[in-house]
């Protein structure tokens, strides 16, 4: 099969559900889930594109071990977020995403729309989107 499925992540509980839902019901030979963030919003927070805070993924590592799955983990970059979880997917295979239906909330959301809107309009592979 060799099907590489992403989950981007932030903390969440619609990205938490669409990890569980990936986790649950998609078949995948890699699971990679992704923080993924802009890069006025990296630059802000020092982050450096690749390097992954091992806290942050630790929710998302013990989920997959409760599942007896592996998972791989990124951070990455973009213009936006949503370029950023879509330049990954191309240039690293991705065959199907699995995201949350909001990560921001209030009036932020609003201001910026929806990261899960924008990838699904503009992905050129599937997206499920967890409620």
């Amino acid at each position: 099969m060799n099907r590489h499925v992403l989950v981007p992540m932030d903390d969440s509980e619609p990205a938490r559900a669409a990890l569980e839902h990936a986790l649950e019901w998609v078949p995948a030979d890699r699971l990679t889930v992704v923080h993924a963030m802009d890069d006025l919003e990296a630059d802000y927070g020092g982050v450096v594109a690749g390097e992954s805070d091992p806290d942050f993924f630790a929710d998302a590592r013990s989920l997959a071990e409760s599942h007896d799955r592996s998972l791989e983990t990124a951070v990455v970059t973009g213009s936006g977020t949503a370029d950023a979880i879509l330049e990954y997917a191309d240039g690293k295979g991705v065959d199907a995403i699995v995201m949350g239906s909001e990560g921001k909330a209030g009036v932020s959301r609003m201001l910026l729309g929806s990261v899960a809107e924008s990838v699904t309009r503009r992905a050129e592979l599937p997206v499920t989107i967890v409620p």
